[in-house]
Parts: C-alpha cells; sequence; structure tokens
C-alpha cells in the first residue's frame, strides 16, 4: 500500500547501468526491471527506485542525501562490496548506536551500511 507523506521512490544516476546492476544484485540481492536501455528499477529494498544513466555521480563531499543501508553482518557486507567492485571510502567506524562504513558503488555513489551487533 503506499502511504501518504511518506518517502516512496528514490532515483540515482549511474554512469553505468550494467556494472550498477550487477553489484547490486551481487553484494544486496536486489533485482531490477529494465525500462529501456537508460533507465532500470528496483522494488521491496525498504524503498522503490531506479537508476538512471547519467555522467554525475552523488557523495556527501557534494553535500546529498546519504542513502545507508542494514546489516547484521557488518564485515561480511563490507568485504562482498569490496569483491564486487565496489571502493570502501570511510572504513567500518563507531558512532552513537552502532557501526558504519561507507562505500561507493561501479558508477561512483557513495552509500552506508550500517549495524547494531557488535563485531563477531
Amino acid at each position: 500500500m503506499i502511504e501518504q507523506n511518506k518517502i516512496n521512490y528514490v532515483e540515482f544516476p549511474a554512469t553505468d547501468l550494467v556494472a550498477t546492476k550487477a553489484f547490486f544484485s551481487t553484494v544486496f540481492g536486489w533485482s531490477f526491471i529494465d525500462y529501456g536501455s537508460e533507465y532500470s528499477c528496483f522494488s521491496d529494498q525498504g524503498v522503490d527506485g531506479g537508476f538512471y544513466k547519467s555522467d554525475k555521480t552523488t557523495n556527501t563531499e557534494n553535500g546529498v542525501a546519504l542513502v545507508v543501508m542494514y546489516t547484521e553482518y557488518l564485515e561480511d557486507t563490507e568485504k562482498a562490496v569490496v569483491a564486487a567492485g565496489g571502493t570502501i571510502v570511510r572504513p567500518i567506524f563507531d558512532f552513537p548506536g552502532g557501526r558504519r562504513f561507507h562505500f561507493t558503488c561501479p558508477s561512483g555513489n557513495e552509500y552506508g551500511v550500517w549495524s547494531d551487533q557488535a563485531p563477531a
């Protein structure tokens, strides 16, 4: 059900749609539906959204909103990000309430992953 006055959809630029979809499929298990060669959407990932073909990237240095995903297994997820071609731009660090790291996907966009679980 679509909820009134809630965030419903987000869109991200992607310099390489194929590599970006492969990355998010491998690391986070996302699936995609393509709408032509310049747009692909995902759903059931906390919020629905899509990637559009663009030469632009998003990162916190430019003041954009940071999308942060949750995992119970922070170290494993960090390793999976690197193995799938992502780049760690801020290694695991503590913050009030948990730990997290930041990474860029193959298209150069910055994301975060956090956990409230202590290291194993």
